[in-house]
């Protein structure tokens, strides 16, 4: 297990699902993630990045002018590239990882509740891979949440497993 490093001089965010964050080194991200995904960007040059958490891939079946939803894994992308392109900074350049997509009903015999996780993190693989973002780290899949800390300026991330059976009812997806 990975010892989390909260650290308390920072500016702390915590996301909820569907929001997303960009800031700079003074900054740390947290969120808790069940079958939800978290992309982490971060350009190691600016000490800048950026973290979502998306509760599906991609919005079904609506077209039109539709303002971008963070709850997307699609459109949170493209919110977070937007907001560090405002600073001038490229996609490219930017260095991701991914973390979530967990089963958090083992043997509750729910196929389509067990592949949610599942298709948010291949999402999120390919989603990184057609805009040219390099993965360098992924914790993804498994059982049980995740508690996640984004360090923006060394752009470090801990990830903490729990499953389902280590879970004292408090922790857990919001």
């Amino acid at each position: 297990m990975t010892h989390m490093k909260y650290k308390p001089d920072l500016i702390d965010i915590f996301l909820q699902p569907g929001e997303l964050f960009v800031g700079d080194k003074e900054y740390q991200i947290r969120t808790i993630l069940g079958s939800c995904v978290s992309i982490t960007l971060w350009h190691a040059a600016a000490r800048m990045g950026g973290m979502s958490h998306f509760l599906l891939p991609t919005r079904s079946g609506l077209g039109g002018d539709l303002e971008l939803d963070g709850r997307y894994g699609d459109e949170a992308l493209r919110l977070m590239l937007q907001e560090l392109g405002s600073y001038g900074l490229r996609p490219q350049d930017c260095e991701a990882k991914i973390f979530g997509g967990g089963n958090m009903f083992p043997g509750q015999g729910r196929p389509e509740a067990m592949l949610v996780g599942r298709r948010n993190g291949e999402a999120a693989r390919e989603l990184l891979q057609v805009r040219g973002i390099t993965v360098i780290s992924e914790s993804l899949f498994g059982i049980g949440h995740r508690q996640i800390i984004f360090d923006v300026n060394k752009g470090d991330v801990w990830s903490r497993q729990i499953s389902p059976s280590q879970s004292t009812g408090t922790e857990g997806e919001p």
